[in-house]
């Protein structure tokens, strides 16, 4: 399958080699704001454990803790990569293949922000306010996540291609 297969042409006279370059640098520039985002997200994450209320977390606040820190840094790895795949790549004529590896890269490093973000919710009330709350407002993110970043884009493109057939 090559990119050519899954990305139809949003300028239809415009060539397939200036259309790849113009979808790697929409790419990057996408990457270039979640990144900052994700990286100081992770790294504020990071240094709680060496906080002095550390300590008096529940075993369950830890384990939703850990798992929130395991989503972050995978976030910041699947945001990441993208560049580094590129900067090993460059010139070897692999554009193609890099824009649809780093667009898989990009949602699956936004699924795991999304999810890190929830889990920092969770924590944030269940540490504040207490359980319902956390489950409340965890469960409200990730149905905003969902809305926001999957379901809205998805219904357009569907509604997208229906007026074109």
């Amino acid at each position: 399958m090559s990119f050519y297969d899954v990305m139809p042409p949003d300028f239809p006279d415009e060539p397939g080699r200036q259309r790849l370059n113009r979808n790697w640098n929409e790419l990057l520039q996408e990457l270039r704001v979640t990144q900052t985002g994700v990286q100081i997200l992770t790294g504020f994450l990071l240094i709680l454990p060496f906080q002095e209320k550390f300590a008096d977390l529940t075993d369950t606040q830890r384990g939703v803790y850990l798992v929130t820190v395991v989503l972050a840094v995978a976030a910041t790895a699947l945001l990441l990569a993208p560049v580094s795949h590129h900067r090993t790549l460059f010139r070897r004529q692999r554009k193609e293949w890099l824009v649809l590896l780093a667009g898989r890269f990009a949602q699956a490093g936004l699924a795991s922000l999304a999810l890190a973000v929830t889990g920092v919710l969770w924590l944030l009330f269940d540490l504040v306010v207490g359980r319902p709350a956390s489950l409340i407002a965890a469960a409200s993110a990730l149905v905003a996540f969902v809305a926001l970043w999957w379901a809205v884009p998805v219904l357009d493109r569907r509604r997208q291609a229906r007026r074109q057939e």
